[in-house]
């Protein structure tokens, strides 16, 4: 993108898995914000989830993305944080810092809550315009692969600090998409004992190539209910986002487990109260994170080396794929999808 245009490619969604390239206006920073020539995004979940119809609240046409990196190309007024040439990843989840909620320390809940990719212009894009504390300096130390993961890791860090369980115990994982598979590399790097579950073979025996002890694809509720059960399995964490999993993790959970539900289905789920209230099972909700905590522990832990986060890149694809990609991410075949721009 030649330093004179006043247009930039831009994947916009039209309609229900319809997206397309098209010539955007170049967004321009305003005060306290800067924009970033964007260099490498993934495809997340959510992003899959929009692309499908799910999210019927939201209008088109709409840039989606939240997932990125890239180089800080310009400042506006009053940001003295940053520099250009800086290379950030973005931070999409952006709290007011003044509602109730933000005051208890629970800015991920937060009812005035901006959303990049949701709610507002993302960075399926050349260029993306964020405020300046959301856009986080990288370490020269961190690879691009592993910082384009950041937020999801973010993600999977807060999800295992939503549990009462501690290093030590034995934890199991239900569904291994990014935010599960991520939940596995860093539960087992803290100590942990990690049993991993999904109906993807293949996606058990990542999880084992992280550390974890693989729960077979074909296992149903019953034995996989005796599997963790010999295990004491302390906490389960429900990262499938598929109202069924719900249920099975409810059902299987030991007696006086903890589930901790970070998957985002759109359908509800058959749980049987009494059976889940006489076996005392507790149920805990976790979304995204805590601003600005979480992003800076995450960025912390993989600058150490304690985690290697990029490992559960799938596939690279080029910007003008786009379409496709998405298409291959709605397979749920794929941990993560990165797009070079």
């Amino acid at each position: 993108m030649s330093t004179l245009a006043t247009t930039m490619k831009a994947g916009v969604l039209t309609a229900v898995r319809s997206i397309e390239h098209q010539q955007c206006p170049i967004p321009v920073p305003g005060t306290g914000e800067v924009r970033i020539k964007m260099k490498s995004v993934g495809i997340c979940g959510s992003d899959v989830s929009i692309f499908q119809g799910h999210r019927p609240d939201l209008t088109f046409p709409l840039i989606i993305g939240h997932e990125g990196i890239g180089h800080v190309d310009k400042l506006g007024n009053g940001v003295n944080q940053l520099k250009l040439g800086d290379r950030v990843v973005i931070e999409p989840n952006y709290p007011c810092g003044h509602c109730d909620y933000c005051w208890q320390g629970r800015s991920n809940i937060c009812v005035n809550k901006r959303i990049i990719g949701v709610l507002e212009t993302g960075c399926f894009a050349e260029c993306a315009v964020v405020p300046a504390q959301f856009a986080w300096p990288i370490p020269a130390s961190i690879s691009d692969e592993d910082a384009v993961v950041i937020e999801p890791t973010a993600v999977a860090l807060h999800t295992i600090y939503s549990s009462p369980a501690r290093p030590g115990d034995a934890v199991a994982v239900v569904g291994l998409g990014a935010i599960g598979l991520l939940v596995v590399h860093l539960a087992q790097k803290m100590g942990y004992t990690v049993l991993a579950y999904d109906r993807v073979q293949e996606k058990v025996d990542l999880a084992a190539d992280f550390g974890a002890i693989p729960v077979p694809a074909d296992a149903d509720t019953a034995q996989i209910a005796a599997i963790w059960k010999e295990a004491r399995v302390h906490t389960v964490f429900e990262c499938a986002g598929a109202a069924p999993a719900f249920t099975m993790a409810v059902e299987a959970a030991p007696r006086g487990a903890y589930v901790v539900v970070a998957g985002l289905s759109d359908k509800p789920s058959a749980i049987a109260e009494f059976g889940m209230t006489r076996q005392g099972i507790s149920i805990i909700t976790s979304i995204i994170y805590q601003h600005p905590v979480d992003f800076r522990r995450t960025i912390g832990l993989i600058e150490s080396g304690f985690i290697q986060p990029g490992r559960i890149i799938s596939a690279r694809e080029s910007f003008d794929n786009l379409a496709s990609a998405l298409e291959m991410a709605c397979t749920g075949q794929h941990s993560k999808i990165l797009l070079e721009i």
